[in-house]
């Protein structure tokens, strides 16, 4: 299972999200990283995760596939660094 698990996106991946009770999707970019999170409404398919602020849906395939695991925090804050600096 996925669940409280953090992954860096390698590719740009669509994600659903609830505004003003509609589902749109979104687009998390590439290099994002998104956290996650245990939802009793989520399923074998489809998981729920936070990105920023932003609470989302994704197929769990993508973030599997497409991902990276972030297994060490310190790697997580290195990686942030380093892509703001260049």
């Amino acid at each position: 299972m996925l669940t409280d698990t953090r992954f860096r996106l390698e590719r740009a991946t669509v994600a659903v999200k609830v505004v003003h009770s509609k589902r749109t999707a979104f687009t998390v970019p590439a290099g994002a990283i998104v956290k996650v999170l245990r939802d009793p409404a989520d399923n074998h398919e489809l998981v729920t995760v936070l990105w920023g602020e932003h609470k989302l849906q994704m197929f769990a395939v993508d973030v599997d596939v497409r991902g990276t695991e972030i297994k060490d925090p310190e790697t997580e804050h290195g990686q942030l660094r380093k892509t703001a600096t260049g």
